[in-house]
């Protein structure tokens, strides 16, 4: 394992010093989300209403998506620490661009499992081989006074979060031919990722070694302050979740339908659009990486209590959507201060040669706490109990989570 780094952020009150590589890989972040949230937010209702799936198959199929993706992101990194980044991502990109494509002309059931399949795996290969060399190209560029690898980590957020802002909008305005029309723009934009990195992604980047696959599970595995950064990780991850879940029950039971949920989802893109990089820089001045992941799950645990205590009110219309704002809001401001720092304190503590399966073990297994937990919100909310249970139980994770983030 490489020697631990000082967890301190770098005192940099300049600009971001973008390498041309850096630059590549974050604008890949904004296409890939803009081609895959094109297609996302409308899929539920083309598999019930047009292909006529009932709804726990309907449930059935995005669950397999999330599998597929988030449950194989340690393969990829691992394929991209045996064989590079270039190879990964290309072959990435051709399976989302079949899957996109199949999706579209898929009818029979077995068709549609078969193209969301291909649609998660693909992501399973690119996202982790991406992420991974950002994380890797942040820490090179602080080491080289280029800026503080949370802020290059922040803008990687932030092109993610305007292209997740941005698709919706391109798939709702493409719907209006229909949703083949929709899924084949989405792989038209993947199309044009993938000629752009088979021109412009090096064969191979300096400072990458390739290492073999086998051997490197073990002392992951026994790696305990990167296990508890992956449950500290997952506790924000399943706070996330609950904006599918909690929020638009909570909602529905305030404003008496679902429309709000809309606008919060589009105040949380916004915050992150506009503040992020602007965080990010407050915290890089006075905060350390372990004290930062702490009041981001801080500010998380603050977001559930609110709702919780306000519950028993039992407000609605405007007055009853207050606490749903405000949750967003803070949920939003604590995965701001979280998120890079994660992805920042990955490189420290993977071994050397495979920080692309280290960084897809992060995702694998939150989101194996994450599966875990929403099983266990979802008896809660069908438990009878007093509606404000879930929400300080859920409450207490975040909190529970900043004893487990590692020391420096």
């Amino acid at each position: 394992m490489t020697a631990p780094q000082p967890t301190r952020l770098r005192r940099t009150s300049g600009r971001v010093r973008l390498t041309p590589l850096l630059r590549l890989l974050i604008l890949t972040q904004l296409a890939f989300n803009i081609g895959f949230f094109a297609v996302l937010p409308f899929l539920s209702e083309h598999l019930g209403q047009t292909v006529g799936m009932a709804g726990w198959l309907v449930g059935f199929v995005l669950g397999l998506r999330t599998f597929s993706q988030q449950g194989l992101f340690v393969v990829g990194g691992a394929l991209a620490d045996r064989y590079g980044v270039r190879p990964v991502v290309l072959a990435g990109c051709v399976l989302r661009i079949a899957g996109f494509a199949w999706l579209g002309y898929a009818e029979a059931a077995w068709a549609v499992i078969g193209s969301v399949l291909l649609i998660g795996f693909a992501a399973a290969l690119f996202s982790p081989a991406v992420e991974s060399e950002v994380a890797r190209q942040a820490v090179e560029s602080e080491a080289a006074g280029g800026g503080s690898r949370t802020r290059v980590l922040a803008l990687f957020t932030v092109a993610g979060q305007a292209g997740a802002f941005v698709g919706p909008l391109l798939g709702a305005l493409l719907l209006e031919l229909d949703f083949r029309a929709v899924c084949l723009a989405g792989a038209g934009i993947f199309g044009l990722v993938l000629a752009g990195h088979a021109w412009l992604l090096p064969q191979r980047i300096p400072g990458r070694t390739r290492t073999r696959m086998r051997g490197g599970l073990g002392p992951l595995l026994r790696n305990r302050r990167f296990l508890a950064l992956c449950c500290a990780y997952g506790a924000c991850l399943l706070a996330y979740n609950q904006l599918y879940l909690l929020l638009p029950t909570e909602v529905e039971r305030a404003a008496g339908s679902q429309a709000p949920v809309a606008w919060l989802f589009a105040l949380s893109s916004l915050l992150v659009v506009g503040a992020q990089l602007p965080v990010t820089r407050w915290a890089g001045v006075r905060l350390t990486l372990r004290r930062s992941m702490r009041l981001g799950l801080l500010l998380i645990a603050v977001g559930f209590t609110t709702v919780g205590l306000a519950r028993p009110a039992d407000w609605t219309g405007t007055p009853g959507l207050l606490p749903s704002a405000a949750f967003v809001t803070l949920l939003t401001l604590g995965q701001m201060l979280v998120t890079p720092v994660a992805r920042a304190w990955v490189p420290e503590l993977a071994e050397e040669g495979r920080i692309g399966l280290y960084t897809g073990a992060l995702f694998s297994l939150s989101g194996l706490t994450v599966l875990a937990c929403t099983s266990a919100t979802g008896l809660l909310l069908d438990s009878g109990l007093p509606p404000t249970v879930p929400w300080l139980a859920l409450a207490a994770v975040p909190a529970a989570a900043m004893v487990l983030v590692p020391r420096g």
